[in-house]
């Protein structure tokens, strides 16, 4: 199966996007210095299978959930079940969390079901437990609030 050169590029900017923000919490680095220090981290390493990743949407994503994250926390503690909160997640689930829905708030371009997808893809290339079962629960929840015309049943 051929992949389209361009879902590939977008893909790879989710993943990059996650490790970005990942950087920026445990550092306290800002958006920008992240930006800088993930380009010239990638221009120095060796190219593996992944894809160039799409810079414009990657620093769309890193930027938009910096500038949102307070609002981003809150509708995923809304979209949490039981008791918990998005303090007590782990730092990539959380940025994971944030960059999908940020996307489904800010990119109507891309699908909901397809930005699900892709984040739930992204959580499974860091976790092989429950994790991404809980990144597509707690997206798809997001959704059926953000587009609730795009989620409808069997849309």
């Amino acid at each position: 199966m051929t992949v389209n050169p361009s879902v590939a590029r977008r893909s790879a900017a989710r993943l990059v996007a996650v490790q970005v923000l990942y950087q920026m919490e445990m550092t306290a680095t800002t958006a920008e210095q992240a930006l800088v220090d993930d380009r010239e981290r990638r221009a120095e390493a060796k190219r593996g299978p992944i894809a160039e990743p799409d810079s414009s949407l990657l620093g769309r994503i890193v930027r938009g959930v910096s500038a949102d994250t307070a609002p981003l926390d809150q509708r995923i503690g809304a979209a949490l079940s039981g008791d918990w909160t998005v303090e007590r997640l782990e730092a990539v689930l959380r940025a994971i969390l944030r960059a999908g829905a940020w996307e489904l708030e800010a990119r109507p371009q891309t699908p909901a079901r397809v930005c699900i997808s892709e984040w739930v893809d992204v959580a499974h290339a860091f976790y092989s437990g429950p994790e991404p079962g809980l990144v597509n629960a707690v997206l798809d929840r997001m959704g059926q609030a953000i587009r609730p015309g795009e989620m409808g049943r069997g849309g």
